[in-house]
């Protein structure tokens, strides 16, 4: 995230991974100012399930229920207005800060596989060890999830959680994309052998990366990231993501396979620590460096999940981009050019007023699903258009 002040403390705790579920512009980019477009965009936003905390992400399952990932390391399997909870192999997760039990995607084979992978800030004796990629299998009775192989190991982790990213996507060749944060180390961004501070690109079954990946043998795919927690596929084939600024400049960018994104908090390793005073996007120390498509100006959003809204039951919101906002509490629908740029930006009034708003996933029927993010009686939230 933003600031380590983005997120309420929460203390370590060693936890039996258990799927609960109980009831009940520097860089250049242009950035259009934001309009207030509640009644414009005519939104319907209904409570599917409350009593949650920290819903991290959101998974959907063949049959309809709904997977949500908890930062507090618990999960909720939701179907229709029921919660409940699952039994799940102990794994030990650190919850702290902005780490615990973060993204999650369901495999497209999941009818047959039953499979779903996690990313998840991973502790042993007591002390922290690294962000890991988890697959799971949900049993048949839907009671437990079996762990079945660690996918990934050896993203950073630091002590306090900070900048623990963590998003994990299906790109539509079927690759997993995964945004990582910089776990605040100054130099972690700009190492292209370090995890952090970058966008994976993985096999989803092997956790290998793709031999097409542009440095060989490498899964590491875009670099110069401070912490990505959107990572958001257009139907035209490009893939966003949101970021973190320090305390201005939340990003979206456009990806590009190889690219750097121009963060650089270590000034090519002159200074000592995490300097935060740097560009975002720093075009004098990187000229090559990709500029943002939109940035959030003199102050930060704290923008989270991205997700694009599809379907003609949209109307002339089909292909708008949807960026959650945690600090800012808000949603924020950027409509884009072909190119990716952004024309607009709103702020629907139908999506304030819920608090800190995280996960943002467009459903198989084309509904968006949005949880909260404020600690206590989180919900998770389906959007639709009035009178759809």
């Amino acid at each position: 995230m933003g600031h380590s002040s983005c997120m309420r403390p929460t203390p370590v705790v060693v936890l039996s991974a258990v799927l609960v579920l109980s009831s009940c512009g520097s860089s250049g980019a242009a950035v259009p100012p934001p309009s207030a477009a509640g009644a414009a965009t005519g939104l319907k936003v209904e409570t599917v399930a409350a009593g949650l905390s920290h819903g991290w992400d959101i998974g959907f399952l063949p049959d309809g229920k709904i997977l949500v990932t908890q930062r507090n390391g618990e999960f909720a399997l939701v179907s229709g207005n029921t919660v409940t909870r699952l039994k799940a192999a102990t794994y030990t997760i650190q919850v702290r800060g902005e780490g615990g039990l973060m993204g999650m995607v369901v495999h497209p084979d999941f009818a047959t596989s039953r499979e779903f992978t996690t990313c998840q800030t991973h502790m042993e004796n007591g002390q922290p060890v690294d962000i890991r990629l988890v697959t799971w299998r949900l049993t048949e009775d839907e009671q437990m999830a079996t762990r079945v192989r660690e996918l990934l190991t050896g993203l950073p982790l630091a002590s306090s959680g900070r900048h623990s990213g963590c998003r994990p996507t299906i790109a539509a060749d079927g690759a997993l994309l995964v945004g990582t944060g910089d776990t605040a180390r100054g130099d972690a961004s700009q190492d292209k052998k370090s995890l952090g501070g970058k966008v994976l690109r993985i096999d989803l079954k092997t956790g290998a990366p793709l031999p097409d990946n542009p440095i060989p043998g490498s899964p590491v795919y875009t670099y110069g990231h401070r912490n990505v927690q959107g990572v958001a596929l257009r139907t035209n084939g490009q893939v966003f993501v949101a970021e973190h600024g320090p305390d201005k400049n939340d990003e979206v960018n456009l990806l590009k396979a190889g690219a750097n994104y121009g963060w650089d908090p270590s000034q090519g390793g002159t200074v000592p620590g995490y300097d935060e005073s740097v560009p975002m996007t720093d075009l004098a120390r990187f000229p090559d460096a990709i500029p943002a498509k939109w940035q959030s100006g003199v102050t930060t959003e704290a923008i989270c999940a991205a997700a694009f809204l599809t379907g003609s039951q949209w109307g002339s919101l089909d292909g708008t981009l949807v960026i959650t906002a945690l600090k800012g509490a808000k949603a924020l629908f950027l409509t884009l050019n072909a190119n990716g740029d952004v024309t607009s930006t709103a702020i629907p009034a139908e999506l304030q007023g819920h608090g800190r708003l995280r996960a943002a996933r467009t459903a198989p029927d084309g509904s968006l699903y949005i949880t909260t993010s404020n600690g206590t009686d989180d919900k998770l939230l389906r959007v639709t258009p009035a009178g759809g």
